[in-house]
């Protein structure tokens, strides 16, 4: 299947990353990335062995672009099928295991020894990572500015692991607490060319490890990053597992991508928060939201970085939706956007595991009940694909 001729200059290009537990039918990890790494061209080791990632192509069309992201999970599955009664386990943490110990895929590569020795396990999480293709570096930047702002409602709309240690914790999402937000402090930049001095300096005084340890919810990229940046990288969303959500998150994110560019062309600056807030006030409220966010998803009151005042997470994301629909219909992906009053109607996958834990089962049962779900999603898109399940445990 090849990308449409008109959606070249509709659609923007976009490209998916997926990280994801393996493991038994119980829902406990196995390291076993090295392996997968080693066997199957396009998938990658994380520093820890017990997830695993894979990348698509970058594509306009979004359906190609799921389909591609599909096809990997599948031959994974198939994979995991053929070296033992194994399968993707659910979630963005290690939500059952007790032991803080970290398994390093590669000990002879220094990065990975560096980060598990400095953060170990805090980094061994699942996540879904959006990125989407701005050519100007400029209006990248742009961008980036509006789009971190509002990284907290795509935490809120994805959010997935409210266990940790075998117990819910009051959060939702356990990884973007635990998680090492690297460096502390990020500038909005003004412009790819103070992007590119402030990474240098940062790696130059060894608050960064290499160009790629920015961790924060959104970042500029590109292959020879911060010389050339060619992508907005949106890395705050848990594991989006489920095609038709993922979608709709990504529309979203494109939505508001084209609307941050169309202001820059018309020289607005009315998605500019720099034009109405000091860039430490933004921060702070980037902060705060991503915390709420992290503690109570879609539950969470947010601070409105334009107007300064606090607002329910959920009437945001309906603000920004509607706001949203004559953009993606004048792109043609409005209808991509659906799911996300489902999402606000029926809930994200932490408060329905959540939800299921207030009626008595326990977490280790909510994630193997959520296992067979998941394969039967899977097998939607390729009734083929292999993947064991669990068995019922009276």
């Amino acid at each position: 299947m090849t990308d449409e001729p008109d959606l070249e200059h509709r659609l923007l290009r976009k490209g998916l990353e997926e990280e994801v537990y393996t493991g038994t039918l119980d829902a406990d990890p196995i390291p076993l990335s090295h392996r997968i790494a080693a066997d199957l061209p396009g998938f990658v080791t994380e520093p820890d062995s017990r997830n695993v990632e894979y990348i698509t192509d970058p594509h306009r069309s979004y359906q190609v672009l799921l389909d591609s992201l599909m096809a990997k999970r599948c031959q994974l599955r198939r994979y995991l099928c053929r070296v033992g009664d194994y399968t993707l386990i659910p979630g963005s943490t290690l939500s059952l295991e007790e032991s803080d110990e970290f398994i390093i895929s590669n000990p002879n590569n220094p990065y990975y020894q560096f980060i598990r020795d400095t953060y170990g396990t805090t980094v061994v999480t699942a996540s879904t990572h959006i990125n989407v293709g701005i050519p100007d570096p400029d209006a990248l930047i742009a961008a980036y500015r509006l789009l971190r702002t509002e990284a907290s409602m795509y935490l809120a709309l994805t959010a997935n692991s409210p266990f940790l240690r075998g117990k819910p914790t009051g959060a939702h999402s356990n990884r973007w607490l635990v998680f090492p937000q690297t460096p502390k402090v990020v500038p909005f930049f003004k412009s790819h060319e103070h992007f590119k001095q402030w990474v240098g300096e940062q790696i130059e005084n060894g608050t960064m490890f290499n160009p790629r340890h920015l961790w924060l919810s959104i970042r500029p990229n590109g292959v020879t990053t911060p010389t050339e940046i060619e992508r907005l990288e949106l890395r705050i969303c848990d594991r989006i597992s489920q095609p038709r959500i993922l979608g709709a998150v990504i529309a979203l994110f494109e939505a508001r991508i084209w609307q941050a560019l169309e202001c820059l062309q018309q020289g607005a600056q009315d998605l500019d928060p720099l034009s109405c807030r000091g860039e430490r006030e933004l921060q702070e409220i980037c902060q705060n939201n991503e915390r709420r966010a992290a503690e109570s998803s879609l539950d969470a009151t947010i601070t409105d970085w334009r107007t300064g005042k606090d607002l329910a997470m959920r009437d945001w994301i309906e603000a920004c939706f509607e706001g949203c629909l004559p953009t993606a219909r004048a792109h043609g992906f409005e209808d991509r956007l659906a799911p996300i009053r489902e999402i606000l109607t029926d809930g994200n996958l932490a408060q329905q595991w959540l939800a299921q834990v207030a009626t008595g089962l326990s977490p280790r049962e909510v994630l193997r009940r959520s296992i067979v779900a998941l394969t039967a999603i899977d097998r939607q898109y390729d009734p083929d694909c292999p993947s064991p399940l669990p068995t019922e445990k009276t």
